[in-house]
């Protein structure tokens, strides 16, 4: 497997050399990783990342080679389930008879209350069934099986985007802004968003008020003007993991045009639905979060807002307290969406999914609700929409 995931990394254009791998071979011959799936991910990322710049390509490596091998959250503590239940067993597939009989458990409380319970009863392993804790089955507790309504424990990555509650610690990568464009198309709708000035300090040579004041003065009186540049100020944020996963190029493509035509723009992370805070950086999510508070209070209600995000979730994390699938927020996500609206004059949300399906989606419909229906889909079309509202 060691030898494998070597091969891995250098097949991805990782600089690794034998030298880094036969001392990562001494470190855990030493007992250094300990036998933990954590220790080892660090203790091989120390030891074969000379760049951090690689750090992305290493953890996809990483999380390929040794898929099913999870880690948990530090929200959850694992002493209270065996870490083999969490290991990937059997992918369950249900027909639609089967799914039809399988039902919701009756609402947030209920669902939270019986896994508390069950947490409490349960002893051993388990695998399929309806009830326990475990692996390829219909309870709403667990992984890789099926429930409309369920909290995830110990599974690699959503199957159906129902669950209420995610137990798995999550990794999500920072978009690249050096990505080149598919097409010059979304640059040009951006620039439809522009209020030139000139602000600042006088850098840039002012060539034909020189020409005439040394004609008018009669020796050489260089003349300078602030740089002109586009004055529009714009707030972006970017939902990232989970079922945004397959938008990431579209998205970085946005991004790439954001950071190229606009000279003031500020940008942040969130996942699903906004809440009590924010992050700059996917690596730092966890030490580093910036409070939506501060956010709030930092940019002025002159900036055009944008969020980036498909929309699709458990409707739970958008209405209720406690609806966020990875910690508890003490306040609804739709509380600080309309705080939002309510501070930003003007602001949209982009959705990478097709118009067609946003009825399908109730989660699209609550979100579209709270933007006050300012909601366009992330096409060429919609995003020229999009700025049209933004420039009212």
């Amino acid at each position: 497997m060691f030898t494998s995931f070597f091969l891995e990394l250098r097949k991805a254009h990782l600089p690794v050399s034998m030298k880094e791998y036969l001392l990562l071979l001494e470190a855990v011959k030493q007992g250094l990783a300990d036998y933990k799936v954590d220790d080892f991910y660090y203790l091989s990322r120390s030891a074969l990342v000379k760049d951090e710049r690689n750090l992305d390509k290493f953890d996809r490596v990483f999380g390929h080679v040794f898929k099913g091998l999870e880690m948990l959250s530090e929200l959850f503590d694992p002493a209270n389930i065996p870490e083999d239940w969490l290991r990937k067993m059997a992918e369950l597939h249900l027909t639609e008879e089967e799914k039809a009989e399988i039902e919701a458990m009756g609402g947030w409380e209920k669902l939270m209350e019986e896994l508390k319970k069950r947490l409490e009863e349960q002893k051993g392993r388990h695998q399929g069934g309806n009830k326990w804790i475990g692996t390829a089955g219909k309870s709403p507790y667990g992984a890789y099986g099926y429930n409309p309504e369920g909290v995830r424990i110990g599974q690699d990555g959503n199957r159906n985007f129902s669950a209420v509650k995610v137990w798995d610690k999550r990794e999500f990568r920072n978009l690249d802004d050096s990505v080149e464009l598919g097409t010059r198309n979304i640059k040009i709708a951006l620039r439809k968003l522009r209020r030139f000035a000139r602000e600042g300090a006088a850098d840039e040579l002012d060539l034909p008020d020189t020409i005439h004041s040394t004609a008018k003065q009669g020796w050489l009186d260089i003349r300078m003007v602030p740089e002109r540049h586009n004055a529009v100020k714009v707030l972006i944020f970017f939902d990232v993991g989970g079922s945004m996963s397959p938008h990431v190029k579209v998205c970085e493509e946005l991004f790439s045009a954001c950071k190229t035509e606009f000279k003031h723009l500020q940008y942040y992370y969130f996942h699903n639905c906004l809440y009590d805070f924010v992050w700059e950086d996917n690596r730092r999510r966890n030490s580093e979060p910036m409070k939506t508070w501060d956010v709030l209070h930092t940019y002025g209600s002159d900036y055009k807002v944008i969020f980036v995000g498909d929309a699709s979730m458990s409707p739970y994390e958008i209405a209720m307290p406690g609806g966020s699938v990875e910690y508890w927020n003490e306040e609804a996500g739709e509380v600080w969406l309309n705080r939002i609206v309510q501070t930003f004059t003007h602001c949209v949300w982009l959705n990478p999914v097709p118009k067609r399906h946003w009825q399908y989606t109730p989660s699209i419909g609550m979100i579209g609700d709270a933007f006050e229906h300012r909601m366009y889909e992330l096409t060429l079309h919609g995003l020229d929409e999009a700025i049209k509202e933004l420039s009212h």
